[in-house]
């Protein structure tokens, strides 16, 4: 059965370019030559398209370059030219070495961790157990009807974020806190950032995202009350909008888009 390589660097993922095909290399070598300190964790999988069984997974000490057939690309970007499959393999394989990196020592005692399975660690002294852990958020797609020059119209709540890096408009969303269910997060982060109120707050899915280790769980939610009045701090801008009036939206890698093309897709 075929091995899976999950090289990462930086942020950026080794890929192989096969003609116009970019995918993750595959083989019972690395793609690469490895130092003896480069640790290969390899995860078993029951069965991944392509025949496959395992992936491994290594962080490279520089990136490769000049190596005819191999070509690294930023995780994000590579959602656009990896398969679903492979793009969450690079994810988890991403989440793993971020992880690795930042449990070297016992939050406890202080000592060294060391690896007890490929996904878990023990300190060498006290024998606390360590597991790699989600940083839960919620994000909500909130809509209401209106009336626009004497016709029903329904518009959905965008927002910019301080921390976008590009002009486009989202979706409101936040980390889950202690003692909270999903629903009381959603109902929170819309109050503070926006200090509107909702109601019929309805599952709509999930993924993971590992920048660096995060879990973003999607809702929808209608508006039941109240005016916009942003919370300076994390928004810069934000308001209401038609199907026919949008302003720039997130890129397809994330959940935000596809909780506004959903939208975008329903009649009005």
């Amino acid at each position: 059965m075929k091995t899976l390589w999950s090289c990462l660097c930086a942020g950026d993922i080794l890929l192989r370019r096969e003609g116009s095909t970019l995918s993750l290399p595959v083989g019972d070598e690395p793609p690469v030559e490895l130092q003896p300190w480069n640790k290969v964790t390899t995860l078993q999988f029951p069965s991944l398209t392509g025949g496959a069984a395992s992936m491994n997974v290594v962080r490279l000490d520089r990136p490769v370059a000049n190596n005819e057939g191999l070509e690294m690309m930023n995780l994000r970007a590579s959602f656009d030219v990896l398969s679903t499959e492979e793009y969450n393999l690079a994810g988890k394989a991403q989440e793993l070495i971020y992880w690795d990196q930042n449990t070297k020592y016992c939050g406890c005692c202080g000592a060294p961790m060391k690896f007890e399975t490929e996904i878990s660690k023990r300190c060498t002294e006290c024998g606390k157990e360590l597991w790699p852990q989600l940083a839960t958020a919620v994000i909500v797609r909130i809509t209401r009807q209106s009336n626009l020059n004497g016709k029903p119209a329904e518009e959905v709540l965008l927002v910019h974020a301080n921390n976008f890096r590009r002009p486009y408009y989202g979706l409101v969303a936040g980390f889950v806190e202690t003692g909270e269910t999903l629903e009381d997060a959603v109902r929170r982060e819309v109050r503070e950032e926006t200090s509107l109120e909702i109601r019929n707050i309805r599952y709509f899915g999930s993924q993971p995202w590992p920048y660096p280790c995060g879990l973003m769980v999607g809702f929808t939610a209608d508006y039941a009350s109240g005016e916009i009045s942003l919370q300076r701090s994390e928004l810069s801008n934000g308001g209401w909008f038609t199907r026919d009036n949008m302003p720039a939206i997130p890129g397809k890698a994330s959940i935000a888009r596809q909780l506004i093309d959903d939208w975008l897709i329903q009649e009005s």
